[in-house]
């Protein structure tokens, strides 16, 4: 079999595997956000697996209330009712783990995207000697294995393809079908962006997208 046939055989695996053990918690992840964004909560994405989350935010297809998060910058801007995802595929990434550490005490959501495969094998590094897993709101299992990548390749001493980006992003929009769809079902029709380059979709964005989170922040 050749290496793209391989490669191709282990994602459908890993898709497979977030269905069967991470469907109960990306509905659980869903309500946490659903529920936020009609409370009038803002929904924070951090960096997700080396910056999955641009492709959420602000884009044809995705909805205006995701919202980058800059540790730099936002913290400040958090407060109880929000909602930040945060993202370390071994757990112990010592400033994700201060970020998410920070925002629950504020009072903060956090759903943390983390290898349980992965966490439960390495040592913490944070002054509080906890993991990610061990202390924020929601968890969910990105089902990378652990060291990231799925492929052994004859000749070469480490393995190939790492899991957690593309099964992230496949989670991240399987978590926003189902906020969409709360959201309808509470009588909430959230913005929705078009492509700005596609006619017509800049100007749909600016005159009734745009407007209408400012308003309502959905």
């Amino acid at each position: 079999m050749m290496l793209m046939e391989r490669y191709q055989k282990a994602v459908d695996e890993l898709f497979a595997k977030v269905r069967a053990t991470q469907t109960e918690t990306i509905d659980k992840a869903a309500d946490l956000i659903a529920n936020a964004v009609a409370n009038g909560g803002k929904i924070w994405l951090a960096e997700i697996c080396h910056s999955i989350q641009m492709d959420l935010i602000f884009r044809g297809g995705g909805p205006i209330f995701y919202k980058q998060y800059d540790r730099s910058k936002d913290f400040d801007n958090l407060k109880p009712g929000d909602v930040v995802v945060v993202s370390s595929v071994s757990g112990r990434t010592k400033h994700v783990v201060e970020m998410a550490w920070n925002a629950m005490e504020k009072g903060v959501t956090v759903i943390a995207f983390t290898s349980m495969e992965y966490a439960t094998q390495v040592d913490p590094i944070h002054p509080s000697g906890k993991k990610l897993y061990e202390f924020v709101s929601l968890v969910v299992d990105n089902c990378a294995p652990a060291a990231e990548a799925m492929l052994d390749v004859e000749g070469i001493e480490a393995k190939f393809a790492a899991a957690s980006g593309i099964a992230s992003d496949y989670i991240m929009w399987n978590i926003t079908a189902a906020v969409v769809e709360k959201l309808l079902a509470k009588g909430i029709t959230p913005g929705i962006l078009k492509s700005g380059n596609f006619p017509g979709g800049q100007q749909y964005n600016e005159t009734v997208i745009e407007p209408n989170y400012e308003k309502y922040g959905w």
